[in-house]
């Protein structure tokens, strides 16, 4: 039976989506040529100014954390699964990259049962493939060349699955705790390799790229308290409806109308939301 926490856990992962989905749109607006590591960077160094007073405010619970090596590994995905992500928007169209990133459920479902031991019951297994196969046919993977494009895409969906992973191992600690751990370890991980293939950013896109540094501290927090307060099987199949709020956005904001092969992969993924939803409620 869906707990009043699982709910929870459904809507601060929806206000993510939203916020991440208002980011990508400002990301797109701005069309900032700017290499992958730089602006990962910025974005962090933009959340650590929002972070530090917090991180004041909460240094006991800082100092007495045990955690320290799963919270650098968490960190340390997250940083490879953004460099990747922005390495493959840059390679390929944006909407392949998009759609490759709606693996990350599976993923993320097969990781959190191996991995953290939680219980998936048969009718999530079959939701998520469906899911999958939604994902296959917006893709159409046999008429797509291999390139690095695509190896950065898979990589960004690997190690995002195991920073999502790890956020649910972590779900004792202090939501702040988290968040300072997060941004302090993304603008140390990325500081060096920007700092080498830095452009000069332009006075114009600072707003911007400001805009986008403070959705997605926000939307970071809504991200970890969704999966602190609910388990990562459940919250998996629901990350497919990002690609609902994706077209939307595309739509309204850049006149974008979705091919048929993703309207026909959108309906099979919400269907397999609400077939999953249904038939894991019946059993007992």
């Amino acid at each position: 039976m869906e707990t009043n926490l699982s709910r929870a856990g459904y809507l601060w992962l929806a206000s993510d989506m939203v916020l991440v989905t208002f980011m990508t749109v400002l990301v797109k607006l701005g069309g900032a040529s700017y290499p992958a590591v730089q602006m990962v960077f910025i974005r962090s160094l933009i959340g650590l100014v929002s972070v530090l007073p917090l991180a004041w405010r909460h240094r006991q619970a800082l100092r007495e954390t045990r955690q320290w090596g799963r919270h650098a590994f968490r960190v340390l995905c997250n940083t490879l699964a953004l460099n990747a992500n922005f390495a493959a928007l840059t390679a390929l169209p944006l909407a392949l990259a998009n759609a490759i990133g709606f693996m990350r459920p599976l993923v993320v479902l097969a990781l959190a049962t191996s991995l953290l031991g939680e219980r998936s019951g048969p009718w999530r297994w079959i939701g998520a493939a469906i899911g999958f196969l939604g994902v296959l046919v917006m893709v159409a993977p046999g008429e797509i060349a291999w390139n690095f494009g695509l190896l950065a895409a898979l990589a960004s969906v690997l190690f995002g699955s195991l920073a999502t992973v790890q956020t649910r191992a972590l779900a004792k600690e202090n939501t702040t705790v988290l968040m300072v751990f997060y941004t302090v370890g993304l603008t140390v991980f990325t500081s060096i390799p920007a700092a080498v293939s830095w452009k000069p950013v332009a006075s114009a896109d600072w707003p911007l790229l400001l805009a986008i540094g403070v959705l997605a501290q926000i939307g970071q927090y809504c991200f970890l308290r969704a999966y602190q307060s609910t388990p990562a099987n459940l919250l998996a199949p629901v990350g497919y409806l990002s690609i609902v709020l994706a077209s939307l956005a595309g739509f309204l904001a850049f006149g974008e109308v979705p091919a048929p092969t993703t309207i026909i992969g959108t309906a099979i993924i919400i269907g397999a939301l609400i077939l999953t939803t249904r038939l894991d409620r019946s059993e007992p």
